[in-house]
């Protein structure tokens, strides 16, 4: 096996590739078996740099994440445009390769350079008057927003049979205010409900959420 260990394979560069092939194959063409012929040697020389494919898939998390930018606010930043910005780099990183949303969503472990940026950022949130408590929870729930809206974006288009044309003369039919249907007047103002107007909606929502959590109580 040692003279598989090829000079200049190294863990950077399988996950490097193996993100490369993810937007070629997908998540589910994606195997160690693949990503060896990529690379130009066996199977088992992978295992010199990564024990499982769990372990890749690990890898390629935490590049997509760091890839999206980490740190806590510039100078003169607001902590609610922090927040956004952060959001939208976020988003447009789990956007920038096939199955993204995915990748980072199964996920299990990260790696510690992450995790001491991570830290950082919940410091630098106490720093500006939240609780840790409060930070924690302000992040994870829109990391979970992120995920959440980039995983529909990625699959459930991919996935849809029915024409929204089709769709929505179904709801007509369906409803009886037929085309005055309180549902139908919001699908058409609202647009794409996967679009960025969508995604904004929803993120000024949990910004503005978290700023009324963390104001002081009425006297």
């Amino acid at each position: 096996m040692a003279e598989e260990k090829r000079p200049g394979l190294s863990r950077q560069t399988m996950v490097e590739t193996a993100l490369r092939l993810l937007d070629e194959v997908g998540l589910e063409g994606l195997t160690v078996r693949r990503l060896a012929t990529e690379l130009g040697v066996r199977s088992p020389a992978l295992y010199w740099h990564i024990r499982t494919k769990q372990e890749l898939l690990d890898g390629m998390a935490d590049e997509i994440v760091l890839a999206a930018g980490m740190g806590p606010p510039r100078d003169g930043e607001s902590w609610q445009d922090w927040l956004a910005r952060r959001a939208r780099a976020y988003h447009a990183s789990l956007l920038a390769h096939r199955d993204g949303a995915r990748i980072v969503a199964n996920a299990q472990t990260l790696s510690v350079a992450t995790v001491k940026r991570f830290d950082e950022e919940l410091t630098a949130m106490v720093g500006r008057g939240f609780t840790p408590v409060l930070a924690l929870r302000t992040i994870m729930a829109l990391t979970r927003y992120v995920n959440g809206f980039a995983l529909q974006q990625q699959t459930g288009r991919a996935q849809q049979t029915v024409a929204p044309s089709a769709r929505l003369a179904e709801l007509t039919e369906l409803l009886e205010g037929g085309i005055s249907a309180t549902l139908l007047e919001a699908i058409r103002d609202g647009g794409d409900p996967l679009g960025e107007d969508a995604f904004e909606h929803g993120l000024r929502v949990l910004i503005d959420g978290t700023a009324a959590a963390l104001a002081p109580p009425p006297p």
